[in-house]
């Protein structure tokens, strides 16, 4: 599943996206823990008012990546969500401008990560947190998500020795 996201991260590149690597895949990536990721979650430059933004507007240059999306064989599937799946795999796209408010990350605080000559944000232990809290706050993922949300929670708090 990583060498999926690096392999659209090489082509955002190349467009002059960095993309933010989130959810469980990133939190895979690390800590070197199994997190059992279902799909690959990619935030890009968008609207900073994230979700109350317009889904053609949230995502910024979403023609842009719809294509290179397209080119590597992915398909749109949720234009709500941004979702694109490919053979079983789905990937979705967020909105990374909207981190600061919802989770109280700058995103001049993101690191750069590079692996084969791509290049991608990861968050902090501290930041993962950060985000993992603020998400189990949210009513969608209070009934979808939370008892796994729950597990990274203590997982990273035990880690940071919190």
């Amino acid at each position: 599943m990583f060498s999926s996201f690096l392999e659209i991260a090489e082509q955002l590149n190349k467009v002059g996206i960095v993309p933010l690597l989130m959810g469980s895949l990133g939190l895979e990536i690390r800590t070197g823990e199994v997190w059992t990721p279902q799909d690959i979650d990619i935030h890009v430059p968008s609207d900073p008012r994230g979700w109350e933004a317009p889904d053609e507007s949230r995502i910024d240059q979403f023609d842009v990546l719809n294509q290179i999306m397209e080119n590597l064989g992915y398909r749109l599937v949720d234009r709500h969500e941004h979702e694109f799946q490919k053979e079983g795999l789905s990937v979705e796209f967020g909105g990374m401008n909207s981190l600061p408010e919802f989770a109280g990350i700058p995103l001049k605080d993101l690191q750069v990560e590079v692996q084969d000559g791509v290049s991608f944000y990861l968050p902090t232990l501290e930041q993962y947190l950060k985000i993992y809290q603020a998400s189990s706050k949210d009513s969608y993922r209070a009934e979808n998500n939370n008892q796994k949300d729950f597990a990274k929670i203590d997982y990273l708090k035990q880690m940071l020795g919190k």
